[in-house]
């Protein structure tokens, strides 16, 4: 055993699986809300029944609106370092163990459980929220 965590010779491993991940805009909209300690991810503008997409391809792990706080929900696994996370929608489209594909409908935007039409869009890296903003494109 090696005391890095890293075997000496294993041809399956993928080496920075999670840096090879390419990531979209979840739907339009301008950031209301960016990440903080109080918001774990960052809350886009729009409008109900706007179309909400899968950011990046995966696997669908949550589809429902049992966590509080975050209405009808959305949890994408896309790789062992990654989670996504869509929540405040009006209609969810998914099931869970549904695969997707990077930019296919998901959700349409609502204002469950939210003060106001929005999506709050979360990236989580090895379960632990990150800043969003990091891995997606900057608008002009």
């Amino acid at each position: 055993m090696v005391a890095s965590g890293k075997k000496a010779d294993d041809s399956t491993a993928k080496p920075a699986a999670e840096e090879t991940l390419s990531w979209i805009w979840p739907t339009e909209g301008k950031v209301i809300r960016g990440y903080s300690e109080n918001n774990k991810g960052v809350d886009l503008s729009g409008h109900s029944g706007q179309p909400v997409m899968a950011a990046s391809e995966g696997k669908v792990v949550y589809s429902g609106n049992g966590l509080r706080g975050y209405g009808k929900l959305i949890i994408i696994k896309h790789n062992k370092t990654f989670l996504s996370a869509y929540a405040h929608n009006s209609q969810l489209l998914v099931k869970e163990g549904q695969s997707v594909k990077k930019g296919q409908k998901i959700a349409e935007m609502g204002n469950t459980d939210a003060d106001q039409v929005k999506l709050h869009f979360e990236i989580r890296r090895f379960g632990k929220p990150v800043d969003p903003m990091q891995y997606l494109d900057h608008k002009s």
